[in-house]
């Protein structure tokens, strides 16, 4: 499984009366790294428990290399989900953790975890629940970036780090998948501080996949016009302008859509500033009730 492919075919989820997932299509490969999007209650979670074979899909199929990976025992193994976990009662040490990993996780890298808590400055014979929570998240980060598992997932695991911790986990990351390449999934609310992880962003909305694409191309979907207030708005006028914004005489139109190249020339003729929209303010504007409602 050195080159894992993750396939998800018109997957859907009912949990009782409810649909939390419907018509979930995707397709994920070795060496890439995933940005897993979506605001609260959108199916992200849910999502990774079907990947994780934490559920069954009520509809549709999760194959990893053309396997269901659901109670199959050679490859549940080579999925580690790793989520935000109270710690609160756990009197075992990191140490404890990464010897019992090792035991079901055999491409677990002991060596490698310890050096990754040293880089956090973990105490790896300290008892978790004498961690602060930001500690306790590190050590998480550690079990799965150490795992080496062909399809890692990460779900809010930077969750009470402070910002000396989180850089270094992004770092690591990076390093992660050059040492052991995978199929690394991060599942998170930070997307101004990650976003230049990702080689590839899924979007999940309102229980569907509104879109999967590599981040270079998905930031080719909109752009930014600021100047004075009347050209902006003559030169966006038919466009999808997702948000706009004053300051004095100024104004910034968020706009959705490709800029030809007549267009950009346009622009600078009129001295109007063209900048690329970052991950985030698309992200937001996309999956925004737009009607209010």
């Amino acid at each position: 499984m050195s080159n894992s492919v993750l396939e998800i075919k018109n997957a859907s989820l009912n949990i009782k009366k409810d649909t939390i997932l419907e018509d979930v299509s995707l397709k994920m490969e070795t060496g890439r790294v995933y940005g897993l999007l979506g605001r609260n209650g959108a199916g992200k979670t849910s999502l990774l428990s079907l990947i994780a074979s934490f559920r069954k899909p009520t509809r549709g199929v999760v194959t990893i290399d053309g396997q269901d990976p659901y109670e199959n025992a050679e490859l549940m193994p080579k999925v580690d989900f790793l989520y935000e976990a109270d710690y609160s009662e756990e009197y075992r040490t990191p140490e404890d953790f990464c010897r019992m990993t090792k035991r079901y996780k055999e491409d677990f890298d002991t060596d490698y975890a310890y050096e990754l808590l040293d880089g956090f400055r973990i105490d790896r014979r300290k008892a978790l629940n004498r961690m602060s929570k930001g500690q306790q998240a590190a050590v998480n980060a550690v079990l799965g970036l150490a795992s080496n598992a062909p399809i890692t997932i990460f779900d809010e695991v930077t969750n009470g780090m402070d910002a000396p911790s989180r850089e270094y986990f992004y770092q690591q990351v990076v390093e992660a998948n050059a040492r052991s390449p995978r199929i690394l999934i991060l599942s998170t609310h930070i997307v101004s501080e990650m976003e230049y992880l990702f080689d590839e962003v899924i979007i999940i909305h309102q229980g569907r996949v509104m879109m999967q694409e590599p981040l270079d191309t998905f930031l080719e979907r909109g752009f930014r016009v600021t100047g004075p207030k009347e050209k902006v708005s003559d030169f966006t006028r038919g466009m999808e302008v997702l948000a706009s914004e004053h300051l004095g005489p100024t104004q910034s139109d968020m706009v959705l859509g490709h800029l030809e190249e007549p267009q950009r020339q346009e622009a600078q003729s009129r001295y109007l500033n063209i900048a690329p929209l970052k991950l985030q303010e698309l992200f937001i504007r996309m999956t925004e009730d737009r009607e209010g409602v």
